[in-house]
């Protein structure tokens, strides 16, 4: 590929839409486009303009998507090429490195995070000696044969596996399957330590990416505050329940969840860390077991709630903030005095100000007093970008309820 930006395709945009790429946001949305000049196919590189024509980057093209360019150079004569893509990897291994010396959650971590990692389109998480890789950007996808060598060469990995998000094919247009790219399958399960317990994780058919790094710091600071007896709800691996077992004061977990295969590995994680005897695990849906539970006049001293992404799409939103509510109200009224709440939402749509405000609904409508104690965002292998602030998806409060 050339490194003369003047020969790529240009993409102009309309008048007073330039001010947030100049700073640095990596997504040109269609409707900010005015023109494309020269025909990019997908996956091309090309060079985008302000409306008077001053040069703001270079990014790659596809047509299929709301997000029509995503920007990798802010540099005129920097080309998206394969030196950019190792100094960007290179960049992010060393972060978690650091983050993370001479500890096991080197093995079990996000490596690599899209956007905040300058690689906007690339997921990459560590599990021993395989990686899983996921693609959100079919035209970075289109590079796979160009990122795969460079991870072989810097992380000798036993073999690495990619997963597809779900609608991402219709958001992108991409068309990849769940599969082995290099190297050998993934085992499963597959295991992994963190905080001092260890998991067996099943990477081809768990959710998401497999495992949830994100709420790593989380699970320990919740583990700080629950004790006696704590509702585990969404419990996919047990993670949250078995941190609390281990680190806190907690003397038994109640655990929901309504995957049987999730609930099955979170029982052989209780057993790993010999905990089975303080857990019990329960099939079911959120709602209506918290629903069951109050009608059977059961108390907690602590409860759970970390639901997965509850809104897609803008549209999506206050649908979600109403079943953040519903969920958190059933809980509050689970809680005996005093009790601690840990809620979370993964919806990067929903704003943290929005999710504070159900709050602030759920404790008027409950005739509870809820205290913040603590307001979480996603561990530090998961950084946010100042200029793709869109990346702070996750909130966790750990509450007080009186």
């Amino acid at each position: 590929m050339s490194d003369s930006a003047d020969s790529l395709p240009q993409v102009t945009l309309k008048p007073r839409r330039a001010l947030p790429f100049f700073s640095g946001h990596p997504w040109v949305f269609a409707g900010a486009i005015a023109r494309t000049d020269g025909a990019p196919a997908v996956g091309a590189e090309v060079r985008v303009h302000a409306a008077d024509g001053k040069f703001i980057a270079r990014g790659l093209y596809n047509p299929d998507s709301n997000i029509r360019v995503r920007l990798y150079s802010w540099q005129r004569g920097t080309p998206i090429d394969t030196a950019l893509f190792a100094e960007r990897l290179d960049a992010a291994i060393d972060l978690r490195r650091r983050l993370f010396p001479d500890r096991p959650e080197w093995n079990a971590c996000r490596l690599v995070y899209s956007e905040a990692d300058g690689m906007s389109g690339l997921t990459l998480d560590r599990y021993g000696d395989h990686l899983l890789l996921q693609w959100t950007s079919r035209a970075l996808a289109l590079r796979e044969a160009e990122i795969i060598p460079l991870l072989e060469e810097r992380l000798h990995p036993a073999g690495i596996w990619r997963r597809t998000e779900k609608g991402i094919g219709e958001q992108e247009g991409l068309a990849v399957s769940d599969e082995r790219i290099a190297g050998s399958e993934p085992p499963r399960p597959l295991f992994i330590e963190e905080n001092g317990l260890r998991y067996g994780v099943d990477v081809v058919a768990g959710q998401k990416t497999g495992y949830y790094f994100d709420q790593r710091d989380n699970r320990a600071a919740a583990a700080r505050y629950l004790s006696g007896r704590v509702l585990d709800v969404f419990c996919y691996t047990g993670a949250f329940g078995l941190n609390a077992l281990k680190h806190g004061r907690t003397e038994q977990v109640l655990a929901v969840d309504s995957s049987e295969t999730a609930l099955n590995l979170a029982r052989n994680n209780a057993e790993l860390n010999s905990l089975a005897d303080h857990i019990r695990f329960e099939h079911g849906s959120a709602a209506p077991t918290l629903e069951r539970l109050h009608a059977a006049g059961e108390r907690f001293d602590g409860i759970v709630l970390d639901p997965p992404k509850m809104a897609r799409s803008r549209g999506g939103i206050d649908r979600a903030l109403k079943g953040y509510r519903r969920l958190n109200q059933l809980a509050v009224g689970l809680l005996s005095p005093g009790g601690i709440l840990v809620t979370c939402s993964c919806s990067g749509l929903v704003p943290r100000a929005a999710f504070e405000q159900m709050l602030a609904e759920v404790a008027t409508e409950s005739h509870r007093r809820i205290q913040i104690l603590e307001s979480r965002g996603a561990a530090a292998d998961h950084p946010v970008s100042v200029q793709c602030i869109e990346n702070d998806y996750l909130k966790c409060f750990i509450c007080r309820v009186v």
